[in-house]
């Protein structure tokens, strides 16, 4: 499973608000909060090279992978 680290990301950098973010990088705040919330299928590339650009890191920092333990998903 992917998981996403975007809420440390913002702690990090002291932003309380999706809505402050989509602000800042230009993206729209349903697609953040998607992202936030871990509710979405997926990320484009271009959504990834803006939050990458803005919190300074690389995608492997932003995306991590969790092996699923085969038991939780029978």
């Amino acid at each position: 499973m992917i998981k996403n680290r975007l809420s440390q990301f913002m702690a990090d950098k002291k932003i309380r608000s999706i809505s402050k973010l989509a602000v800042d990088i230009k993206l729209d705040r349903r697609t953040l909060t998607a992202i936030y919330d871990e509710k979405n299928k997926g990320i484009d590339y271009e959504t990834l090279d803006k939050l990458c650009d803005y919190f300074d890191c690389s995608v492997g920092d932003l995306l991590i992978h969790v092996k699923e333990n085969k038991a939780d998903t029978v």
